[in-house]
């Protein structure tokens, strides 16, 4: 075999092992309308199927179900999981039913929600009337918690290998 074929081979063979880490969960994989909560929060769209996600500013449970407030983000392609630097594309409501414990469902954990719209719902925020677009939830999927790093100034120091009297 030519050897010159064999370092593009290897590259692009590790390009495609790599992408297929990062999957979106069976749970939530399928096609859903391309609109966001801000559009959906004028009405008339009920009947759509969405996935949304973002970060819970709120569980709600009821002898019925239970609500999640979410300030939604956008979604990651790779894997459906809420994009923690992107700004707010808007609020919503997802309702499942069951009950789902607000201490583990806390506020700041991150969801994905999928399921129909059926309609919007009113709730304050401060003293504005805000408009909730509701999910009635197939699947809520909660995401572990995100590993936070020290991306701090590397001086070499801090390397076991090199420093004083490695010199």
């Amino acid at each position: 075999m030519n050897t010159r074929l064999l370092k593009p081979i290897a590259v692009a063979l590790g390009t495609v092992l790599l992408a297929s880490c990062a999957t979106v969960p069976k749970d939530l994989a399928g096609s859903y309308a391309d609109i966001t909560p801000q559009q959906a929060s004028n009405g008339g769209v009920s009947g759509t199927a969405v996935r949304w996600g973002g970060t819970i500013i709120q569980t709600e449970p009821s002898h019925v179900d239970t609500c999640f407030y979410v300030l939604g983000k956008p979604l990651a392609s790779n894997d459906a999981r809420p994009e923690a630097m992107r700004d707010s594309i808007g609020r919503f409501v997802a309702c499942k039913h069951g009950f789902y414990d607000p201490e583990v469902y806390a506020k700041g954990r991150e969801i994905t929600v999928s399921g129909m719209l059926r309609g919007v719902i009113t709730r304050k925020v401060g003293n504005y009337e805000y408009p909730y677009p509701r999910v009635a939830a197939n699947v809520v999927h909660l995401w572990p918690l995100r590993v936070a790093y020290n991306r701090g100034y590397y001086n070499g120091w801090n390397d076991p290998f090199w420093g004083p009297g490695w010199g």
